[in-house]
């Protein structure tokens, strides 16, 4: 959104006033009107955020321009980037997703626990700021690609809402809060959060959806400044809608994606009620049983604090959050997908046979693979399990600021000091097995047993590990390890006239240590073992190939980092409603725990066999016009950037086959974003386009790939969002749409773009209520997040991960 700030809520709604100016303060060294920064930013207020049908932190980023959000609205499972960045994996490596001015998690990028696994949007935020490029790389840590910051509401007036929602055609029940005012001698307090329950959009045969939030803050207000108290609870769990096998057909330039028979991309999830309970051993190789009905499940409780003064002439400022968090990632993705006989004689040999494992037909065997589900396929699957015992962070940003009058001009000078502390100790399971595609549900495990006769599952458990085509105990692992950080930063900025340059740096320590327990560092480390995994007194062919974990041989890691990273900017105010800017950065961006491989980490000393692979830098150039007057609203950027990139990405290759590619490359990117807002009487037009041109320039790796397009990475990205608005209803339409891009980096199969078209109506029949309807895709569109194969396969099947399908939501809304 190109506005900047919240309307005057009791002016007319018949009128549509362009909303109030407000001061962009994520990312900066001091609030400013967004004329007068040498900045790309942008801003979602909260009235607009409800037109949004989108409930996820990533569904919400993917209406900002220069910002690439893959994902199926759920909140963990997605990838977010920046202005043509790598989307080498999940999470969002160069883009920090912050709460309140801290960041969620210090690493976007952990596997299996993306930051925005723990973070929830509802009533209660006021705004989501987000700043892409610039100074993001001085004014935090691990950002250089930009922030996007939630900002909570904190009570300045009086009122409160409740929301109750429900899916129409779907179960999905919602109820929403939030409540604030001031408490006098100048005290206020805002508190708000959600629950939620239901199966979803997505036919899974349980509760999906699970949980809520509840948050508060009190705040002070002082002569010279405030002192505010907050703290957060979350516990939710939203199932995972990851992968799924798919029919692929068509040509590699122009491929044709259709359902498996019985089964709906977009109706459908891979997990099931009969599918997600299972055993396995725990980090302390202990027998354990797996509930992949908590999907992904984030955990959260917090406590903080935020001051700000003015003293002897400075503006101080500090920020501290202490976060207790923990979760649980569950995930099932085939391997093979393949006729039934085919998978009976691949993993049993010939004469094997098939029955089922769960489900109405447990126990009863599968004479007819070729019809059975109407489709004949079975699929062999890995099933991960990842428990997050700890990413505890602990985080405090002390700065302060003064404006000095200096000659003609006004020199705004600003020093700071970040410190943070970040765990992360989790633990890796995999687990294969074999399933059917019954769809709607209803996928159930199936037992495969030998010509001879000797059972080769246990439940539909073929190994307690990988134990296909990869070693047994590969990626089996636990983390226990603590980041520390200390970072000292500064700014300048000198503002004459019309003209503000302003330049800042940042300087960053980093401190590893801590422990990663995994067989694949070698030196006599026992990876697998025999084990009674059901606790039967027997041992099964499958309890004979389980991975563990070698508790008494663990590797060392101890390891220091540091980097500079520094921007540069010139504004120029050519008239109240326009400027032009232009700016340099370099930001650095520091690696978690994907680097801690067997190639290299020492795992006797600790150190990195390579210290450069501890960090990267990503630098960016970028020069824009600005303008506002009246009801026009419009910015344009040029934009280039350029990382080097060391990391594991999850890929599929010609066949449809999983695999895990090593990464060593260097990339660019160069293109042009634009934002706009058009105003007139009832009627407002919001617009955001983004033109992307990205390149491998270099891969140690595979040098084949030089000179390819990154996977993921559309030509064009393109948001709006018409509407009307009346005193008593608002009406319109939020539109998404991409063109399409390239499934992996070997630039041979394309992934079709899509435009979605999500209406929205909002009828407000008394005041202080309101009855809304929210139609996500209403046309019912197949929108591609990813398809898992370099090339359409032999076989014609393939995984392919896809946005929802139509789905309607209704809301009543009382404010009091």
């Amino acid at each position: 959104m190109a506005t900047e700030g919240k309307g005057d809520p009791a002016a007319d709604p018949a009128t549509a006033p362009a909303p109030a100016r407000k001061a962009f303060s994520t990312g900066v060294a001091k609030g400013r009107d967004l004329l007068d920064t040498a900045i790309s930013a942008s801003v979602i207020d909260e009235a607009d955020l409800g037109k949004i049908s989108a409930s996820s932190v990533a569904g919400i980023m993917q209406n900002i321009p220069g910002i690439r959000a893959e994902t199926s609205d759920i909140d963990g499972f997605s990838s977010i980037t920046v202005r043509g960045l790598p989307l080498a994996a999940d999470g969002s490596k160069f883009l920090q997703i912050q709460e309140d001015g801290l960041p969620v998690l210090e690493f976007g990028d952990l596997h299996f626990a993306s930051a925005d696994q723990f973070i929830r949007a509802d009533l209660s935020l006021s705004q989501v700021q987000a700043i892409r490029g610039g100074s993001a790389s001085t004014f935090a840590s691990n950002s250089p690609g930009g922030v996007v910051n939630l900002i909570s509401k904190t009570g300045e007036t009086a009122g409160g809402t409740v929301q109750v929602s429900s899916g129409l055609g779907h179960d999905l029940k919602r109820i929403d809060f939030e409540y604030g005012s001031p408490l006098g001698d100048g005290w206020r307090f805002h508190v708000g959060g959600f629950y939620r329950q239901g199966e979803g959009p997505r036919e899974i045969g349980y509760d999906g959806f699970r949980g809520g939030q509840i948050k508060l803050n009190v705040t002070r207000q002082f002569a010279n400044g405030f002192i505010r108290f907050y703290g957060k609870y979350l516990d939710d769990r939203q199932p995972n809608y990851s992968l799924a096998p798919v029919q692929l057909t068509g040509t590699d330039n122009a491929p044709v994606l259709t359902d498996i028979a019985g089964n709906s991309m977009r109706g459908d999830a891979y997990e099931s009620q009969n599918t997600a309970r299972y055993i396995g051993l725990d980090q302390n190789n202990n027998r354990t049983s797996i509930d992949a009905r908590n999907g992904l499940r984030g955990v959260t409780k917090s406590i903080g604090f935020e001051a700000q003064f003015d003293v002897a002439g400075w503006s101080v400022t500090n920020k501290f959050r202490f976060a207790d968090i923990s979760g649980e990632y569950n995930e099932a993705i085939s391997m093979v997908t393949a006729p039934g006989a085919a998978i009976a004689a691949l993993f049993g040999g010939p004469g094997a046979t098939l029955s089922y494992a769960s489900g109405a037909k447990a126990g009863q065997a599968i004479s007819s693979p070729a019809t059975l589900n109407g489709n004949g396929l079975l699929a062999f699957s890995i099933r991960i399990n990842g428990k997050t015992s700890s990413l505890d962070n602990a985080t405090n940003d002390l700065r302060a600021s003064r404006v000095w009058n200096v000659g003609d001009g006004r020199l705004t000078t600003t020093a700071g000091i970040y410190s943070a502390s970040q765990a992360v100790d989790m633990y890796w399971n995999f687990t294969n097995s074999i399933n059917d595609l019954a769809g709607g549900g209803n996928n159930a495990l199936v037992n495969l047993t030998s010509a001879g006769g000797t059972p080769l599952t246990e439940n539909g458990i073929y190994s307690y590990g990988f134990g296909f085509g990869v070693p047994l105990a590969e990626y089996h692992n636990r983390y226990d390890l603590n980041y520390r950080i200390l970072a000292p930063y500064g700014s300048l900025n000198y503002q004459v006239g019309k003209i503000a340059i302003g330049g800042s740096l940042r300087y960053d320590r980093g401190s590893v240590s801590g422990n990663v327990f995994s067989g694949s560092y070698g030196g006599g480390r026992i990876s697998s073992a025999i084990i009674d995994v059901n606790g039967d007194g027997a041992v099964s062919v499958p309890e004979t190939k389980v991975a563990i974990l070698p508790l008494t041989q663990p590797a060392v890691v101890d390891y220091d980092y540091d980097y500079l990273s520094y921007s540069a900017g010139v504004n120029y105010r050519v008239a109240e409603p326009l400027s032009v800017f232009a700016r340099y950065s370099r930001g650095g961006r520091a690696n978690a725990e994907r680097i801690l491989g067997a190639a290299s980490l020492n795992p006797a000393s600790g150190a990195l066999i390579d210290p450069s692979t501890a960090f990267g830098y990503v630098k960016q150039a970028e020069a824009g016009l600005k303008y506002r007057k009246d009801g026009l609203t419009a910015y344009v950027t040029g934009f280039w950037a350029s990382t080097g990139e060391r990391n594991y990405q999850i890929g599929a290759d010609a066949t449809g086959q999983v695999i895990v590619i090593p990464i060593d490359r260097t990339y660019s990117a160069r293109g042009v974003e634009f934002e706009g807002e058009v105003r007139h009487g009832p009627f407002a037009l919001t617009l955001g386009a983004t033109w992307t041109k990205a390149s491998i320039d270099k891969d140690r790796t595979d040098p084949a790939l030089e000179g390819n397009h990154p996977r993921h990475i559309p030509s064009l990205s393109f948001q709006a969002r018409p509407q009307v608005e009346l005193a008593r209803v608002t009406l319109g339409a939020v539109v998404n749409g991409t063109t399409s891009s390239f499934a992996q980096d070997t630039n041979i199969l394309k992934q079709p773009g899509y435009v979605l078209v999500s209406p929205f109506v909002q009828f407000r029949p008394v005041d202080r209520v309101q009855i809304g309807i929210n139609a996500f895709n209403v046309f019912n569109k197949l929108a591609i997040v990813q398809i898992a194969s370099a090339a359409i396969p032999a076989s014609g099947l393939a995984n392919a991960q896809v946005m929802n399908g139509r789905t309607v939501t209704g809301s009543l809304r009382f404010s009091f």
